[in-house]
């Protein structure tokens, strides 16, 4: 049985449910979401939203900042549109009910912070909570919506396009590869369901789990570039993986990070002999570009052979970091360490995708009818280094601008001709009685991308891991075919195809810029260099 919907939204952060709520009133919505709808990056976020609020700030400036951290690869249209279009995004954001701190004399106004890489403070934020806040205001109006059909722990396996239904022989004429629904398991089940879409949305968040080290959750495995690629859409700008340069590091922390905010509210780096060292860096120190930071402490640690260097706001007043920082200092406490009184143990990890698949101003890829936004993609907003805090502005202004396109696309559906996608073909597989492969491919894929495709990389490193992705890739497609798919598998195939699709990127790059350094060329060429390396399938 095929499920028709007008929009099928695949991912339940801040982009796919506002674009969910916008679409909502024009048709059928069905978000699909790997687990419960809270349970995204989204969510996790804590520092803030960017955006012009101040007097002392201005539109001109935050583009400036932006630009600047992107190193040269910003596409500086995109990003004067996403900052002139910020703040009107913010006040929807307050309207649908979301409360962000205000300034100290109670009024509309935002209570503002500075975060590294900005020259003036534009940081909106809900505590260190801002994300769970946005997300928590969206998720109600969502649930609430009678257009709207939300179906959790549902996984998305593939994209279904017109031109997989001509390989198959069931269209003779067509000239355009569209998206026309997707293949989704359904976990509860165990069965794989068909959906048929006139619109499909992808928001599926990053990749943050190719990698041993993450700031990431469980889910963030790439399923959004791996599928939009195997359709037929460009990605573009893999090798610009951002890595957070604080992460708790602690035996039972998993993957909580330590907000840019708190060296934004001027906390100091320290390695283990008590020495601040950002100086050694740059001029901005603790208040330098991620990219900077991250870089810094993984060669002072390489250096030292610590385990972790130490971030220190324990000179501020305990009662304004547990009323800043409460969720931070909570978390901290539940392992033994008061950051009112000491220093936090932090490591860099891998924290967001600056590239995904390609899009326009309107998150349109470059297969018809499919969008993608928010971290899933690669808008050149962010280049080749996100500005902290730009994130979830991107995301908010693209839901805007792809919800606007989609209704127009939408509208003028109605000449085209429908045709039912095949139903989910599991003929000849059987249940695997081998999860241990599954679980070790998932293990060696990521240690391998640590150590060979990490923070400083080099060609050699890279040629040997891509030898290795490729025979771990032989090993699940084999899986993949002879048995029948779970979830695990599912993530494991899109996370080894992401992971050899960055480091086929790293090897086009033959230059250090932004997040990407190589050992080999570790200087910007500014006379050869690639704009976008771009990949498609």
């Amino acid at each position: 049985m095929i499920k028709k919907t007008d929009f099928l939204v695949i991912g339940s952060g801040v982009a796919g449910l506002s674009y969910a709520l916008k679409v909502a009133q024009f048709g059928t919505v069905t978000i699909i979401t790997k687990k419960k709808i809270q349970k995204t990056n989204t969510a996790l976020a804590q520092g803030g939203v960017a955006a012009v609020f101040s007097k002392m700030d201005s539109f001109d400036l935050h583009i400036k900042d932006t630009l600047a951290a992107g190193d040269g690869l910003c596409n500086k249209e995109v990003a004067k549109m996403v900052v002139e279009n910020g703040p009107d995004r913010i006040k929807e954001l307050v309207a649908q009910g979301a409360r962000f701190n205000k300034d100290g004399s109670g009024q509309f106004d935002f209570s503002l912070a500075k975060e590294g890489g900005h020259s003036a403070k534009r940081i909106i934020y809900a505590q260190d909570l801002t994300g769970k806040e946005i997300e928590d205001s969206l998720v109600e109006n969502v649930e609430n919506h009678k257009n709207i059909i939300i179906l959790e722990d549902h996984v998305a396996v593939n994209l279904i396009t017109y031109e997989s239904n001509i390989r198959s022989g069931l269209i003779v004429r067509q000239h355009e590869n569209i998206c026309c629904g997707a293949y989704v398991l359904n976990k509860k089940t165990g069965k794989v369901e068909t959906f048929f879409s006139k619109i499909i949305f992808l928001s599926t968040g990053g990749a943050g789990k190719v990698y041993l080290y993450t700031s990431n959750p469980d889910i963030a495995t790439g399923d959004g570039v791996a599928m939009a690629y195997r359709a037929g859409a460009s990605v573009a700008n893999l090798e610009f993986v951002q890595f957070h340069p604080t992460c708790l590091y602690h035996p039972e922390a998993k993957n909580f990070l330590i907000s840019e905010a708190v060296r934004g509210e001027g906390a100091l780096l320290f390695d283990s002999k008590g020495s601040r060292f950002m100086e050694n860096y740059s001029k901005d120190k603790e208040l330098a570009c991620r990219d900077v930071v991250a870089r810094a402490i993984d060669n002072e640690l390489k250096k030292s052979g610590d385990d972790s260097v130490y971030l220190d706001i324990s000179h501020k007043d305990s009662k304004f970091i547990q009323t800043r920082f409460p969720n931070i200092y909570a978390k901290c406490l539940l392992y033994g360490i008061d950051m009112t009184k000491e220093p936090i143990p932090v490591v860099p990890a891998a924290h967001y995708m600056c590239g995904g698949v390609a899009t326009d101003l309107d998150g349109k890829t470059d297969v018809q009818s499919l969008y993608a936004v928010g971290e899933v993609a690669c808008t050149g907003f962010h280049g080749a280094n996100r500005l902290a805090s730009n994130s979830l502005l991107e995301a908010l202004v693209y839901s805007h601008r792809a919800f606007k396109a989609s209704i127009e696309e939408f509208k003028s559906q109605n000449n085209r001709v429908n045709i039912d996608p095949e139903p989910w073909d599991e003929t000849d597989t059987t249940d695997s009685d081998e999860a241990i492969v599954v679980s070790h491919n998932w293990d060696e894929i990521r240690r391998l991308m640590w150590n060979y495709v990490g923070i400083v990389r080099s060609d050699k490193r890279l040629q040997r891991a891509l030898r290795r992705i490729e025979n771990i890739q032989k090993e699940i497609n084999e899986y993949y075919w002879d048995f029948k798919i779970t979830s695990d598998l599912i993530e494991l195939r899109n996370l080894a195809l992401v992971a050899e699709l960055i480091i086929r990127s790293a090897l086009k790059r033959k230059e250090s810029r932004g997040l990407h350094y190589n050992i080999e060329y570790p200087q910007k060429d500014d006379q050869n260099w690639l704009r976008h390396t771009i990949l498609k399938n």
